[in-house]
């Protein structure tokens, strides 16, 4: 590994990649100026490791080898061998140099990508919850339910965006309402406590519908958070649109919570296809009731604006605004960047 600024360019070609811990998407930039060539979206599932399905999906399929790789990935980022969290893949930058042919290789986190691609996405990329629609220049929140729950923060400081990393997926939630203490004692702690990512997940759906019924003294019906989602957005089941209506308002607090860590004047925005789906739940009173709730700062909070990106490779956006303009962001490389 060699120690280079954080604001060092890579050499051109660069493959750019979001590793999750479902899909894989990558895209190939061949230079500062030019649009990414997009690649099929991987599903994580269908190769043993990551080597494998760069070289299948993506260096098999262009005759113009990429130099360099800048990869965000589903987990912490410690030392050369960096394990998914929902994922059985593990990444090994030193063995992608000597055996794909990369210069370098950059891994950074999942959703300091998403943070990146806050800071550079346009209005028509994201869709507003609530009244409140401007975005000033100010620090900001991405997260993301999808098959875990990515959170990360976004700091405006010496005309520069740094991009803040961490697990706040997995910071503890409990119960505030009457009927919250109804379900939350049929949902399945792991190792003594209920975690963000236990609730605000695909998984998550699942686990709060399940309760819902538990709570109900009913059988549950549907096992999947689609089928979950779709009956409660059509309203054709009663547990089913329960469930929505929890999942909204417990990512509201949650997400209102990390904008008062933050102080995100710039806005809170929340990513990923869960998102996306379920933006009719979202534009209910729920999520925004759930976010102003802070006492007392709820003036405060109605003041901050939240927003669904609804880029449909929002990670990637951001990865190729770093590698084309690197010295706008404090991007950490120490530790996270391999070169020959």
């Amino acid at each position: 590994m060699v120690k280079l600024a954080s604001d060092t360019p890579l050499n051109f070609p660069i493959l750019i990649g979001d590793i999750g811990g479902t899909n894989a998407r990558f895209s190939l930039l061949t230079d500062a100026f030019g649009e990414p060539r997009a690649f099929p979206n991987v599903q994580t599932a269908d190769f043993a490791t990551i080597d494998e399905a760069i070289q299948a999906c993506v260096l098999d399929k262009t005759s113009v080898q990429p130099r360099s790789t800048i990869l965000a990935v589903a987990g912490p980022i410690r030392g050369d061998e960096i394990p998914l969290t929902n994922c059985p893949w593990v990444v090994r930058p030193k063995s992608m140099i000597s055996d794909l042919g990369f210069e370098t290789v950059l891994i950074v986190n999942d959703f300091e990508a998403q943070a990146l691609a806050v800071a550079t996405l346009d209005e028509n990329s994201r869709d507003a919850i609530g009244e409140k629609s401007d975005s000033p220049i100010a620090s900001r929140v991405v997260l993301g339910p999808g098959t875990g729950l990515g959170v990360a923060g976004l700091v405006f400081a010496q005309h520069t965006w740094f991009p803040v990393p961490g697990e706040g997926g997995h910071i503890d939630v409990g119960p505030r309402s009457a009927r919250d203490f109804e379900v939350f004692p049929h949902l399945q702690p792991i190792e003594g406590r209920i975690s963000a990512e236990q609730l605000l997940c695909g998984r998550g759906i699942v686990n709060i519908y399940q309760a819902v019924c538990k709570a109900d003294g009913t059988d549950a019906q549907f096992h999947d958070p689609a089928s979950i989602t779709s009956h409660a957005l059509a309203g054709s089941d009663r547990q089913c649109v329960e469930t929505i209506d929890l999942f909204v308002t417990y990512l509201g607090r949650v997400a209102g919570d990390l904008a008062l860590i933050f102080m995100a004047r710039g806005g809170v925005f929340l990513s990923g296809g869960i998102s996306q789906k379920i933006i009719p739940a979202l534009k209910s009173p729920l999520f925004r009731q759930a976010f102003e709730d802070k006492a007392p700062h709820s003036a405060l909070m109605r003041n901050i604006s939240t927003f669904v990106i609804t880029h449909p490779q929002a990670a990637l956006a951001g990865l190729a605004a770093y590698a084309r303009r690197p010295g706008s962001f404090g991007l950490a490389t120490d530790g996270r960047l391999w070169s020959r």
